[in-house]
């Protein structure tokens, strides 16, 4: 709050005060008081006023200042009446207890829908679990079909399988919970892995990968979490057009404390253009591509960068229209011993 804003606000105060002196000063010089006590008893009125209104100024001012920068400072400004003392004037304490219930009132709000959030989301993962069921018992009996037929239909039942699985672990990554476990894992088991689950899909679009990654290179992360990133980076590859998808792993910045271990997964494919590729990561957002296929969801890649963060890895993507795409997760070495703790 500002001295002129504060002043603006009391102006009736003060002109009030000023006719007021005025007509003190009126009356000591009908009364025959002297020029002297004439002007000093008005003066000193309004000194009186001046240092009433000074006092008030600052009384405010600290309040006003300290709420401003609370507010500015929170991610929940309804958090806002619990961390500023309620102030010692009365337009202060009503604003203080305005405040209160507003964020009683909000944070009772946010609680009601987070409730509602996590019951749905129980929900959803109880299904998916629960839908499981009847796509195993389809794939068993399906394994004893053959033609072109029946390969049809068992791709179909493993693009539901994909489906529901994406589904299953975008309720884990809006999650409050720790629904991950973070131990030492063999970099080159999780990619093979996932290209294993994905095989069917690899062999249908003519994807073959090759991995390059060494047996003895370790990284800390969840093993589920870690494989069904990677099926959503081959299954994207193949989607698009790679012949080969390569898998290589190095270590950066050994020795400091940014050492990290990075994952790159690189395809021949059809490449995203370059202005698509700042918005890969965005809920939803297909491409040029992806509207050009008609079954893209905008979720694969969304969901390898949230499930990243979630584990605190890094994530990136850099592509060519025409010559390919590469995908790198970094695992950092420091933070990988500290979750592993």
């Amino acid at each position: 709050m500002s001295l002129s804003a504060y002043l603006r606000d009391n102006l009736a105060a003060i002109v009030a005060g000023a006719l007021c002196c005025l007509g003190v000063a009126g009356m000591m010089a009908a009364l025959g008081t002297g020029p002297d006590a004439t002007v000093l008893v008005p003066c000193f009125v309004a000194a009186c006023g001046a240092v009433a209104l000074g006092i008030g100024y600052v009384r405010r001012r600290r309040f006003y200042a300290e709420l401003a920068r609370i507010v500015e400072d929170l991610d929940r400004t309804y958090f806002a009446s619990e961390l500023v003392d309620a102030p010692d004037f009365l337009e202060g304490r009503l604003a203080h207890e305005a405040l209160e219930a507003v964020g009683k009132a909000a944070a009772d709000d946010v609680s009601f829908h987070r409730q509602q959030a996590e019951s749905y989301r129980d929900y959803i993962e109880l299904w998916i679990h629960e839908i499981k069921t009847p796509i195993a018992a389809a794939h068993l009996m399906a394994a004893d079909l053959h033609g072109e037929t029946a390969s049809k239909l068992k791709a179909e039942l493993d693009r539901i399988e994909s489906y529901v699985e994406q589904a299953l672990f975008y309720a884990r990554s809006t999650s409050l919970a720790r629904d991950y476990a973070i131990r030492e894992i063999g970099l080159a088991d999780a990619v093979r892995t996932a290209c294993k689950k994905n095989a069917r899909y690899l062999i249908e679009r003519g994807a073959v990968p090759s991995v390059e990654v060494g047996e003895d290179v370790t990284v800390f992360a969840d093993a589920s979490w870690l494989a069904f990133i990677l099926g959503q980076i081959v299954v994207n590859a193949a989607k698009y057009g790679a012949a080969v998808v390569r898998f290589s792993a190095r270590e950066e910045d050994a020795g400091t404390s940014a050492a990290r271990t990075v994952l790159e997964v690189a395809d021949d494919g059809q490449g995203i253009p370059a202005a698509d590729v700042p918005r890969v990561f965005d809920r939803g957002f297909t491409g040029r591509n992806g509207r050009a296929q008609g079954s893209a969801t905008g979720m694969g890649l969304y969901l390898v960068a949230m499930l990243c963060q979630k584990m605190g890895l890094g994530v990136g993507l850099a592509s060519e229209e025409g010559a390919g795409t590469r995908v790198m997760l970094a695992f950092p070495h420091d933070r990988r011993r500290k979750d592993a703790l």
